[in-house]
């Protein structure tokens, strides 16, 4: 399920649907591969807000603060994933909010996997991952999520 257990300030136990912003950031016009993905987290009972095409790195980072966002998930055809993960990455540790944990997918690379994990990018998936794949990583990242803060 898109929902995590927590405790509230007085203790009570309280649901709180997991909230995924998933964006297009850069001049990268195709968005058939976000929307699916939006679509399946959706369904899975997950909140997800999708962003929409050609957003800025300050943009998508501005939508998950104001969003509250749980994760962010990039989706970058365009070749350009090596600069724009790593300044969303930057703008989310200048506005104090690396906790917000940073996925994405789309023509990436299998050399460059790597770099962009060390950078900071909790997973990639790649075209032909199994969106129940993307789904249950998502929840797995939940739960952890959830422990931190209890």
């Amino acid at each position: 399920m898109g929902t995590i257990e927590q405790s509230d300030v007085k203790g009570v136990l309280v649901e709180s649907r997991v909230r995924i912003v998933v964006a297009k950031p850069g001049l990268d016009g195709h968005d058939r591969g976000a929307k699916v993905i939006a679509r399946t987290l959706r369904d899975a009972g997950f909140e997800v807000v999708y962003t929409g095409l050609r957003q800025t790195p300050a943009q998508i980072v501005e939508a998950a603060l104001q969003e509250d966002a749980d994760l962010i998930g990039l989706s970058i055809l365009s070749g350009a994933h090596m600069t724009l993960f790593a300044e969303v990455l930057d703008l989310l540790r200048e506005r104090d909010a690396s906790d917000i944990v940073v996925f994405g997918g789309g023509i990436i690379p299998d050399d460059d996997i790597p770099r962009l994990l060390d950078m900071g990018v909790a997973a990639i998936f790649t075209p032909g991952t199994p969106t129940q794949d993307v789904v249950a990583w998502v929840q797995e990242q939940a739960a952890v999520s959830a422990a931190r803060r209890t």
